[in-house]
């Protein structure tokens, strides 16, 4: 194969190609993001072979500084996004950084387990369950549960002991 048989665009790429690395380089600050941005240029122009380019050096600088511009669009906006859930995710305590929401493992297992302590809950007599729910879920006092459901506090008291009983027994420990 002669250097008639390759066209123009792709010849101009081989024949430039050190010198597109050295320029990316050098606007890049990074070997490997220089190396990266070469082979997408080649990607890119593998498939116009078709296509006449009046100026295929030029067109291969064009080319990869627009895909350079992209990708430093898309990175700024990443660092954006990111910066900005940071800014709403997570707060500063004495100058530890702490996120504001369990990591997904811990979400999940939690999840898991109060599915479960429900269901066990589910076995409970309707009064105990009301109390468990009032309580527990709506966060009510047991002088407040007890009052809503028109019982004595005593009585919300045995329930909530009868409910922590099955769930321990069913489930495991109480969280």
């Amino acid at each position: 194969m002669d250097d008639t048989d390759v066209h123009p665009l792709l010849f101009a790429y081989m024949e430039r190609r050190e010198d597109l690395l050295r320029y990316f380089r050098v606007r890049l600050r990074s070997e490997e993001a220089a190396e990266d941005l070469v082979q997408d240029i080649y990607l890119k122009i593998v498939d116009r072979r078709d296509e006449a380019i009046d100026n295929p050096t030029a067109y291969l600088y064009r080319l990869g500084t627009n895909l350079m511009l992209d990708r430093i669009k898309v990175r700024r906006r990443a660092e954006a996004r990111d910066a900005q859930w940071h800014g709403a995710h997570v707060s500063d305590v004495g100058g530890a950084q702490i996120a504001e929401e369990a990591p997904a493992d811990e979400a999940a297992a939690a999840k898991l387990q109060l599915s479960r302590i429900l269901e066990a809950v589910k076995a409970l007599p309707p009064a105990a369950q009301e109390a468990f729910r009032l309580h527990k879920l709506e966060g009510l006092s047991h002088s407040e549960t007890a009052a809503a459901m028109g019982v004595s506090r005593s009585s919300i008291e045995k329930y909530m002991m009868a409910s922590l009983r099955l769930i321990v027994a069913k489930v495991g420990r109480w969280p």
